[in-house]
């Protein structure tokens, strides 16, 4: 089995004191032993992050990263950056960078390879549509992101990979994913990863992404595929952010 991994996924939100008051609470909170944590906070908080998450167990995630290893590309932050502001992880392929930057598949797998090239690991986010979804279409939308990607990498580099499944139909939009819709689609990955290597199927951590709240965190990580959450709203929340990673002990 993967270790727990609860990864908080900040967003465009945040401030250098709440990553400040991050680093204490969770340099001061008793984790449960078995539990990975990491923080993905925005570009301009990476250094501070760092520092504040010295003391503590937790990690330090990017959101994102540039397909260009350097040059004259404004704007852009390359994977040896990010490595060299104390980065480890970085979220690829996030729903977000699929719809309102137009991230597609083949744009995914260049971040992703780009990420292991700088010893960056990724968490590569999986997810489908509301409309894709009442198409009746979820698993093979879900399942056609992940081979675009494992199809692309050579045997050693796909053991580096964290997925996260992220059903967009889920957030913001008033419907729920029950555990029992989310534990299928885990499930589902896992198989198409068996088929590359059972070994690689069961260190993977599979992560889940939709909406996972301190209220329903403890029935979600229940579920037999589901190995932790990639956690949004409630990681801007100390209390509730802790409360998630409990519930992962």
């Amino acid at each position: 089995m993967p270790t727990p991994l609860i990864a908080g996924n900040w967003k465009m939100n945040g401030s250098r004191s709440l990553v400040e008051s991050f680093g204490q609470a969770l340099g001061d909170a008793a984790l449960p032993s078995q539990l990975d944590v990491a923080l993905m906070v925005p570009f301009p908080y990476l250094d501070a992050a760092a520092r504040a998450l010295s003391g503590s167990r937790a990690t330090l995630g990017a959101q994102t990263l540039s397909d260009q290893a350097s040059g004259a590309y404004t704007g852009e932050v390359s994977g040896e950056m990010l490595r060299e502001l104390g980065a480890s992880l970085v979220l690829v392929g996030h729903s977000e960078r699929r719809t309102l930057f137009n991230e597609d598949d083949a744009a995914v797998l260049v971040r992703v390879q780009r990420a292991l090239d700088v010893g960056l690991r990724p968490i590569l986010c999986l997810g489908e549509t509301l409309a894709e979804r009442d198409a009746e279409r979820s698993e093979a939308v879900v399942l056609g992101q992940l081979d675009a990607v494992l199809n692309g990498l050579e045997p050693d580099q796909r053991q580096q990979l964290v997925i996260a499944y992220e059903p967009v139909w889920a957030i913001g939009t008033g419907r729920t994913a029950s555990p029992e819709q989310a534990q299928a689609m885990h499930a589902a990955i896992r198989r198409r990863l068996a088929s590359h290597a059972e070994a690689l199927a069961a260190a993977t951590p599979l992560l889940y992404g939709g909406s996972m709240k301190a209220d329903n965190a403890a029935e979600l990580l229940a579920q037999p595929d589901i190995d932790g959450g990639l956690i949004g709203g409630a990681s801007l929340k100390i209390d509730d952010f802790l409360a998630i990673c409990q519930s992962a002990g």
